[in-house]
C-alpha cells in the first residue's frame, strides 16, 4: 500500500539505527540511507517533547541543499525521560549501569521525534510511550550490559532485548516507539502525503 502511495518520491533514511532500517524494510518502501555526522545537542532549557523534535530537525538540515523535488528525508530522534531529565546512549559500562539502577523500578518515557522533510515542506510528529521497570538487580544489569552492550541506545536499553523480557512489567503506549520509531504514526503521515 505505501509502495504505491510513495512511488513519486524518493525515500531517504538518514539513520544508522539497524532497528530503524529494519521498520522501513518491513513496511516495504524502497528507500535509500544516507548518513551525515551531526553534533547532536540542543538547547538546555528544552523539555521531553522540544528535545527530541528539536533534533529531529536539527538531523535534516545538513541535507537541505542535496534535496531533489522527488526526496522525501526521513530523520529521527529518541530519548528516555526520567525525573524531568534526558537519558541520552550510555558512554561506557559504568554509565549504562547508573541509568540502569536509575530506571529500576520506576516509570519513565520514552520519545521519539520524526521529521518528514521534502524540499517543499516539513513534517514532525511525535509519539510517548510510558514504560514500568521492576526492580533489577546488580546482577541483572550487570548481565545485560555485559552481554548486550546496549551502547546504542537511549536509557542504556533495548526492549526487545533481555532486560526488556526480564525486566519491563509494563508499556502504556506503542513498543515499536520504544524500539525507536512510532511506525504507526509514520504511517499514517506518510499515507496522507
Amino acid at each position: 500500500m505505501l509502495r504505491e502511495k510513495l512511488s513519486n518520491y524518493h525515500l531517504i533514511l538518514a539513520s544508522g539505527s539497524p532497528r530503524r532500517q529494519q521498520f522501513f524494510k518491513d513496511l516495504d518502501v524502497p528507500f535509500s540511507i544516507r548518513l551525515k555526522e551531526v553534533e547532536e545537542i540542543y538547547p538546555q532549557e528544552l523539555k521531553g517533547i522540544e528535545i527530541t523534535d528539536f533534533l529531529a530537525d536539527l538531523k535534516s538540515k545538513p541535507f537541505d541543499s542535496s534535496l531533489t523535488e522527488k526526496d522525501l528525508l526521513i530523520t529521527s530522534d529518541t530519548i528516555v525521560w526520567f525525573e524531568n531529565e534526558a537519558l541520552g546512549k550510555p558512554k561506557n559500562p559504568k554509565d549504562a549501569f547508573d541509568m540502569l539502577e536509575k530506571l529500576s523500578g520506576k516509570k519513565h518515557q520514552v520519545i521519539t521525534s520524526v521529521s518528514i522533510k521534502s524540499k517543499k515542506f516539513q513534517i514532525i510528529i511525535n509519539d510517548t510511550t510510558d514504560v514500568y521497570f521492576k526492580e533489577l538487580t546488580s546482577s541483572e544489569i550487570n548481565y545485560y550490559i555485559k552481554n548486550h552492550q546496549p551502547f546504542d541506545k537511549a536509557g542504556g536499553y533495548g526492549i526487545q532485548e533481555w532486560i526488556g523480557f526480564i525486566g519491563i512489567d509494563r508499556i502504556e503506549g506503542s513498543y515499536f516507539n520504544v524500539m525507536g520509531l512510532p511506525v504507526h504514526k509514520l504511517y499514517k503521515e506518510l499515507m496522507q502525503l
